[in-house]
């Protein structure tokens, strides 16, 4: 993945400029004849906070910001402005721009997230795909080596996860993933270990066996390992992904219109974990992370798993199956009860898990609940704010497992239609002892149409998130957000 983001050169005056200030900055020091510097402050008078000006040589963007903001928000709209500067930069085919910071807020990071994030393509699969290509190459900002290969690094891990998402099961299986995730562990210094069918039986992962018995291509189960010389965490942190690289539903068969067309997302929460390790990597964060990758799909072949099937888990926990369509809880049952091995500080699970979490609350945050204590909670919160991939904190009381009681197993994989997105994650929550949280990113995952520099299809949801919190976690570099 090319690193769009570079330090500011000295000549950065004489470049396409985008200039960040609140509307009482002095505009006077960027070249600017008097004419111009007249026109910016009529714009700013008449309330303008978005300025243009092409001095044929050069354009110059001018973007007055509000200092009364929450930081949290006002780095939001910083990241939104960039994805309305990208488009217009690429509009007037710009190749390289250099952003200069009055704010003194680190806003320059936040407008070159957005612009980086919103230039992303996914172009692979048309004939004339250069002929479709954004002419921005270059974003340059004037802050630290440091800063700019941390920032580099979350936004490469953004965009690998959606690659992933956007790929097609024609491309994609339980395989290919296994080996697009062995190359990127190459590319940014993380290993990789895949176990293959005859593994997954040996461990007994009676979940993961069940729901990949009606395709013909086998599994995978992915283990991704990211140790820094010094960690900072003696026990290491880990990260499950839920991988159904396509899901028709099973023998509970999908529709097709706004659902089975779109599932190749349903590896969404495994792609953002290699996002994650894959930025951690590349930015070399001092901590100790495991990914963990139950891959397979969900289809209806002959051999196909049923309704009112009994499955035995990884743990020995028997479930009655009375819908199909409930995979992704078994896969990622048997991933949590994998993590048991590692007694880990912390697990954080990804999943594109139901469609009750899009209806609680849309695209709009995350559905999160689990168990750890409050200063955990309150982190990754606070992160969700900074990144803006906020968590919506759901109640997670025990009556919701008593309705996941079977007549003929241990559980059932499905409860009633109420609260779907809260006993889905009771089911998880019966195969972990170890502090836990959940993390049902169905809405915002793959959006039908962009949303500022979160772009239609996959949107790699969860990675700035995750590496805000784990950046914290390890204290580097004063735990600067991303």
């Amino acid at each position: 993945m090319h690193s769009i983001i570079h330090k500011a050169e000295e000549s950065f005056l004489k470049s396409h400029l985008i200039i960040l200030g609140s509307p009482n900055s002095d505009w006077s020091q960027f070249n600017l004849s008097a004419d111009e510097l007249a026109f910016i402050q009529l714009k700013i008078k008449n309330g303008q906070k978005s300025i243009e000006i092409n001095q044929y040589s050069r354009y110059v963007f001018v973007e007055c910001f509000d200092q009364n903001d929450q930081p949290s928000l006002m780095f939001e709209n910083a990241r939104k402005r960039g994805a309305a500067m990208l488009k217009r930069c690429n509009e007037v085919h710009i190749d390289a721009v250099s952003i200069v910071d009055e704010m003194d807020e680190k806003l320059s990071m936040y407008v070159a997230e957005g612009m980086a994030l919103a230039n992303y393509q996914f172009l692979k699969y048309f004939t004339d795909s250069e002929s479709k290509k954004n002419s921005l190459k270059v974003i340059r900002i004037d802050e630290s080596d440091a800063e700019i290969r941390k920032l580099n690094a979350v936004i490469d891990g953004v965009l690998h996860a959606r690659d992933l998402v956007n790929e097609p099961l024609s491309y994609l299986t339980a395989l290919q993933f296994s080996q697009d995730i062995v190359t990127l562990g190459a590319a940014a210094g993380f290993e990789v270990e895949v176990f293959h069918k005859e593994q997954i039986e040996a461990l007994n992962m009676g979940g993961l066996l069940a729901v990949n018995k009606g395709t013909l291509e086998p599994p995978t189960f992915n283990v991704l390992t990211y140790r820094a010389d010094a960690p900072k965490n003696s026990k290491p942190i880990v990260l499950v992904g839920k991988g159904i690289v396509y899901d028709t539903g099973g023998l509970s068969l999908k529709p097709t219109e706004n659902s089975m067309d779109i599932m190749k997302c349903d590896m969404g929460g495994a792609a953002s974990v290699v996002g994650v390790l894959y930025a951690i990597a590349k930015a070399k964060i001092p901590i100790h992370v495991i990914g963990l990758i139950p891959a397979t799909e969900n289809r209806p072949g002959l051999s196909a798993y049923a309704p009112g099937d009994v499955i035995h888990m990884m743990d020995g926990t028997s479930v009655e199956v009375l819908n199909t369509d409930a995979e992704g809880r078994l896969v990622m049952a048997d991933a949590l009860s994998y993590a048991k091995k590692y007694n880990p500080e912390l697990v954080v699970d990804f999943a594109t898990l139901t469609g009750a979490a899009v209806r609680a609350i849309g695209k709009y945050g995350i559905v999160a609940m689990g168990a750890v204590n409050s200063s955990v909670k309150n982190a990754l919160i606070e992160s969700g704010h900074m990144t803006h991939e906020r968590l919506a904190m759901m109640p997670f009381w025990d009556e919701y497992a008593d309705l996941l009681k079977s007549d003929i197993a241990d559980l059932k994989n499905l409860g009633p239609a109420e609260a779907g997105h809260i006993t889905a994650g009771k089911f998880l929550a019966h195969f972990t002892d170890y502090p836990w949280m959940h993390l049902d990113i169905a809405g915002p995952a793959f959006l039908s149409q962009d949303d500022h520099y979160r772009l239609k299809g996959g949107t790699g949801t969860g990675v700035r998130l995750m590496f805000d919190f784990l950046l914290k976690e390890s204290g580097y570099l004063g735990a600067g957000s991303n």
